[in-house]
């Protein structure tokens, strides 16, 4: 492993610049971490990597393996109790 420190620069917000998810405008924000170019839009919090010529770095395709689950909460359960009715009474056998 490499004890190099990593070279980061400020993050900047640029001008003009359109959200590639959510098309908001001015909300992308750029910086560097060694010499490679990192954008994020503080709307929507899309975020990617730009290669040398400035076009954005696919990411790993999301799988069932790669994607966290999210848990769901189970339907709310109630209880109930029944009461029986005394004026429903069934006719006793005698």
């Amino acid at each position: 492993m490499s004890d190099a420190p990593v070279i980061k620069t400020k993050k900047r917000f640029i001008a003009g610049a359109v959200c590639p998810a959510c098309s908001e405008p001015d909300k992308l924000m750029m910086w560097s971490e060694d010499s490679v170019p990192h954008r994020e839009c503080v709307a929507c919090g899309y975020s990617d990597t730009l290669n040398e010529q400035g076009l954005s770095v696919p990411k790993e395709l999301g799988t069932r393996v790669n994607t966290p689950v999210k848990k769901t909460e189970g339907p709310k359960v109630q209880t109930v109790q029944f009461f029986p009715n005394p004026k429903l009474k069934k006719p006793s056998d005698q």
